[in-house]
């Protein structure tokens, strides 16, 4: 049975879905820059600025490539930030060592913060299962590895599924790929898989399209630079963003240049939670807290005053606040009429009064 994509689904202990604060996944990818201390202070970092996960990348350069110096295994000569570098060479910096699992995750339930990790292949799957992980991501490249959804979402965890490059089909083969083995635990990312992403190439109004055709969550992996793409994000739908987090841009580290510092990531979490606040309920009308607005309103009154047999005039009868009286249009009809009984300056006007 397909999930409804109106409806939560849990990660861990948190509700995550339209009927929640949208959550927030901080990506520490390559930005230790080879230190564990340095991984062991963004996890602290994301703790501290409001992320409700951090999330690693578990694979070995051996595990997602190998090592031959081919043009099929070198980046593009464009590349904004790896031009002519070696898959292998790129992997190799950029991996998280498998040991340093162990001490990230420890010290991100201590902080209270959800951790799990990308895999890029079975041999990471069974790897992870041994910390608890609350939910599994498929990286985008990692789309078409059917095998490996399957694998993942083997497991009973909910599963994240990015998007950059895939077409509709693709998305929905990968969707079917983990119900096919009973989990429908799904959300789906909005991504553009480019580094840092122009936010002209987000096409954000994709997101309900892709919510309605798949039956699924949907979220958003956000590449752009700034926080504007994924509080829209959030408006037109998205329950979850995942971002790249960094100490420093300055400060090194392979995603360093399109990674958000501490501040914005800060403004990430608390911006996407007043987007999703704003939504609201789909109805036209006034809201409680506009009660003693309404008492303001204008409407006639008696400005000055007034006898029995005095005729009505725009001199003694006017629109003002606030809104006891007859409507402001009905001004119209009773001009010229006259008064029925005697009116203080101040006095309501009704029907019965002319």
């Amino acid at each position: 049975m397909s999930q409804n994509p109106h409806e939560n689904i849990r990660i861990g202990d948190l509700e995550v879905g339209p009927n929640a604060e949208p959550y927030i996944i901080a990506e520490m990818s390559g930005n230790h820059d080879g230190s564990l201390e340095k991984a062991l202070d963004i996890v602290r970092m994301a703790a501290q600025q409001g992320a409700h996960a951090i999330k690693l990348q578990t694979y070995t350069a051996d595990t997602i490539t190998i090592d031959v110096k081919t043009d099929d295994f070198k980046i593009s000569s464009g590349h904004e930030l790896w031009a002519d570098r070696y898959l292998y060479d790129l992997y190799e910096e950029a991996h998280t060592p498998w040991e340093w699992h162990e001490p990230i995750f420890a010290l991100a339930k201590e902080l209270g913060i959800h951790a799990f990790s990308s895999p890029f292949d079975p041999t990471a799957v069974d790897f992870l299962e041994q910390f608890d992980v609350p939910a599994y991501k498929i990286a985008s490249s990692e789309i078409v590895d059917l095998p490996l959804i399957r694998h993942a979402a083997s497991k009973g965890k909910p599963i994240i599924i990015s998007t950059g490059m895939a077409s509709l089909g693709e998305i929905n083969a990968a969707v079917e790929a983990a119900r096919s083995v009973g989990n429908d635990k799904i959300v789906v990312l909005a991504c553009t898989a480019n580094y840092p992403a122009d936010p002209s190439e987000s096409n954000l109004r994709g997101i309900p399209v892709m919510r309605d055709a798949l039956g699924t969550l949907i979220g958003y992996s956000d590449h752009t630079m700034g926080i504007g793409a994924a509080v829209a994000s959030v408006a037109l739908g998205a329950v979850l963003v995942e971002k790249h987090v960094t100490l420093s841009r300055e400060g090194g580290g392979v995603d360093s240049a399109f990674s958000s510092e501490p501040d914005e990531l800060n403004q990430l979490v608390t911006q996407t939670k007043v987007a999703w606040q704003c939504l609201g309920e789909p109805r036209i009308g006034a809201r409680a807290q506009e009660k003693e607005g309404l008492r303001f309103r204008r409407s006639l009154y008696v400005v000055e005053d007034v006898k029995a047999g005095d005729t009505v005039t725009s001199a003694n009868v006017r629109s003002i606040r606030p809104a006891n009286g007859l409507s402001p249009d009905a001004f119209s009809t009773l001009e010229g009429r006259t008064f029925t009984r005697d009116a203080a300056k101040g006095t309501a006007v009704s029907w019965d009064l002319v």
